[in-house]
């Protein structure tokens, strides 16, 4: 295989994403909660196999190899379509599906979940890994995530769980802490937390999923990186829904290593001591990959370049005006690539990418988000503005 003028490095690892919320793609504009979210009752399976393919089509197209999607659970017939969309999209997926919180939602309670864990499972594909999403709703919901919770371990699931104040609530992720519930199979995504928080955290050995571009842009607040980092908690990154962001995790190193970066400079202007020192561009792209992986239950799996891990690979063209001259390789990955250097991008050895161009029928899938976007907006209102001729 020729890799003249390439970066060849591990895949990305995205961390957390919701990719039935793909069809909202740029439609950040709105209210917080508008675009697809608010239409969830509205989605048919259809509709899910088909954000959920250009979801993922998306990842694939900007060098990510694996994916952490957060299905839309509200029905069986939805999450065994986002599974067939992982199927036939080929990249290495982990599937994170949750009881709706909040409610009398009867698949919460224990039978109901190995039933629903043993089906799972069975329908999943070679290269997809059922995970426990939990919606840690306040401190008063406790009772509920420790059974759900202490179910999903009796079989043997990592569990995901939003973490920040308008989810989860002042206090929860402490009392989450000191009843025994955090530990090393728990993931917690965006973490707007206080120190007190990010302590529990640590102490716990619990992993942390930041989606830093999509938090500071909507109303989940700043992610507490220099706080994360203080603990040695090293983060991965995730996109969430890409109404805020793009679908990449360039984007998202940038993010996150300008917002580390900002605190260090206003520390030392405001004349502070103990200046922490500067992330590197090194430690990033950890974040995007190797800390990534670790953080999701796949650290033997993927992640970095090694004997024993799959072959989940990205090439990135360096012959691109947009980078040329290269000065520093991982430098030139962090500060300067985009998903136009995106070359090849290979999953346990299988080329989905090839020459930038995908080993899919994008025209196929762009038909059906096209047909789906339809479908929401004049179902439930969820798309207000005209759609463009031929456009999703």
């Amino acid at each position: 295989m020729d890799a003249a003028d390439t970066i060849v490095m591990p895949g990305f690892v995205d961390t957390h994403r919701h990719a039935w919320r793909s069809l909202s793609r740029n439609d950040g504009a709105g209210p917080p909660d508008g675009g697809t979210a608010g239409a969830s009752d509205a989605f048919r399976p259809e509709d899910v196999y088909a954000a959920t393919l250009v979801g993922l089509l998306g990842a694939i197209e900007a060098g990510i190899s694996t994916v952490v999607d957060w299905s839309l659970g509200s029905d069986d017939a939805l999450v065994d379509a986002a599974l067939q969309a992982h199927a036939d999209c080929g990249v290495r997926t982990v599937l994170v599906h949750a009881p709706e919180a909040g409610t009398e939602d009867q698949r919460s309670t224990a039978p109901a979940i190995r039933q629903l864990v043993s089906r799972l499972t069975g329908a999943a594909g070679p290269l997809t890994t059922i995970a426990f999403g939990s919606e840690v709703s306040g401190a008063n919901d406790l009772a509920r995530v420790e059974l759900e919770w202490t179910v999903a371990r009796e079989l043997g699931l990592r569990i995901h769980a939003h973490a920040d104040p308008e989810t989860s609530g002042h206090g929860a992720i402490v009392e989450l802490a000191r009843r025994g519930l955090l530990g090393e199979d728990v993931t917690l995504v965006h973490c707007s937390l206080d120190d007190e928080d990010v302590e529990a955290i640590a102490s716990s050995g619990a992993s942390v999923s930041l989606a830093t571009s999509g938090e500071v842009a909507g109303h989940i607040g700043t992610p507490p990186i220099q706080s994360l980092i203080d603990r040695d908690i090293r983060p991965g990154l995730g996109v969430d829904e890409e109404r805020l962001a793009p679908g990449d995790l360039f984007a998202q190193m940038r993010a996150t290593i300008s917002i580390q970066h900002a605190t260090v400079f206003d520390r030392k202007l405001a004349g502070k001591a103990g200046v922490p020192r500067l992330m590197s561009t090194r430690d990033v792209i950890r974040h995007a990959t190797v800390d990534g992986a670790r953080a999701v239950g796949l650290g033997t799996v993927t992640g970095s370049l090694e004997p024993g891990k799959q072959a989940d690979i990205v090439m990135l063209r360096t012959d691109r005006p947009n980078i040329f001259p290269i000065n520093d390789p991982i430098g030139a990955v962090v500060w300067g690539m985009d998903t136009s250097n995106v070359d090849r991008v290979f999953v346990s050895g299988r080329a989905l990418m090839r020459g930038g161009v995908l080993d899919a029928d994008v025209a196929r899938a762009r038909n059906l988000a096209t047909v789906a976007r339809r479908h929401l907006t004049e179902s439930s209102g969820a798309f207000p503005g005209t759609m463009s001729a031929g456009g999703a």
